[in-house]
């Protein structure tokens, strides 16, 4: 009896605080809308689509950090990001969550998805949204993991969740997750223009084809390239540190400058232009009225834009590596 009455005194003092909470639902809600941070959960099914994960794995029990769980398998649109109730409705649910909170028992694990830095409720919304109520700092958890070759972390604005989508996809595509499982990074500022790094991977592939007179798998194109093109310019922009003068952006937005740079210089002066990543970002502190290191002016690093030779050269080691496979080959940067 002494139990029933505690909780039902423990109910009763749920609902009393579900009142303020959804007050405060409410005007987090408005806040964060001026404020421009994301108001609602994210929708796991919507995550799991765009980023086109298809393995999980069981992780086990864990206690869970409950800042990182952000998001709701099916209930997204019920709480506010920090998980506060947005409907009345919950009036009841949430109170007697409150309840058992405040029992000797007290709440049972709930159930998660973890995609990146991000977790995902499957099961037990209004214990976490209680939890938090109750200013704990984390919560247990059975948490099943979706790998993903991208980050995502709990705090991110709908364009940095479009950024890390429209990588993956790029990934994907281009087939560089899976030929150089430990690629350096590849991320764009601006999502829009992943489509033009791929078109960089099936342009040189329509070159090398042209030169072996036969089709070649995108996944050769994105070796040579990366290997042969990306490469040598992500260790001369590391080399001479120039993200310094451009902190806001990233090294493959340098990369697209350096390659717009080359060919409008092959546009306006033919043969006679330079093809070398050096000179392009020589022009690029120019343009800037930027120090210019000494070093970097004599640097002796080959062409950007590939020569016949190259081409050629390029061919040979396709051909060599088709009759030499060794599927446990792997990148060791």
């Amino acid at each position: 009896m002494a139990d029933d009455g505690m909780f039902t005194y423990n109910l009763l003092e749920g609902m009393s605080h579900f009142s303020s909470v959804r007050g405060r639902a409410f005007w987090k809600e408005v806040f964060n809308l001026f404020r421009g941070k994301p108001i609602e959960l994210l929708s796991f099914e919507d995550i799991k689509h765009r980023l086109r994960l298809r393995e999980e794995s069981y992780r086990g029990l864990q206690d869970v950090p409950l800042e990182k769980i952000a998001g709701s398998v099916g209930r997204y649109r019920d709480f506010t990001r920090d998980f506060l109730p947005k409907s009345q409705k919950s009036r009841e649910r949430w109170s007697r969550v409150y309840a058992v909170a405040n029992s000797q028992s007290g709440l049972p694990p709930i159930e998660l998805y973890k995609i990146g830095d991000v977790y995902f409720v499957r099961d037990g919304n209004h214990r976490v949204s209680v939890a938090r109520h109750l200013n704990a700092k984390s919560i247990q958890a059975h948490v099943t993991e979706l790998p993903t070759s991208v980050e995502l972390h709990a705090n991110m604005s709908q364009d940095d969740l479009e950024n890390a989508i429209a990588y993956a996809a790029f990934l994907e595509e281009s087939t560089i997750s899976e030929v150089r499982p430990h690629h350096q990074s590849l991320k764009l500022s601006e999502y829009t223009r992943y489509s033009e790094l791929l078109g960089h991977i099936y342009l040189h592939k329509s070159i090398l084809e042209f030169m072996a007179e036969r089709e070649l798998s995108l996944q050769e194109a994105a070796i040579h390239w990366y290997d042969n093109v990306y490469r040598p310019a992500l260790t001369l922009i590391r080399k001479y540190d120039m993200m310094k003068t451009i902190p806001d952006r990233t090294e493959t937005d340098l990369y697209l400058w350096i390659i717009d740079h080359l060919n409008e210089l092959r546009d306006q002066f033919g043969e006679e232009a330079s093809d070398k990543i050096s000179d392009a970002l020589v022009d690029f502190l120019q343009e800037r009225k930027l120090p210019i290191p000494k070093d970097l002016i004599n640097e002796d690093d080959e062409a950007m834009l590939l020569s016949r030779t190259q081409l050629m050269q390029a061919v040979r080691d396709i051909n060599q590596r088709q009759h030499h496979t060794n599927p446990d080959d792997e990148e060791q940067y």
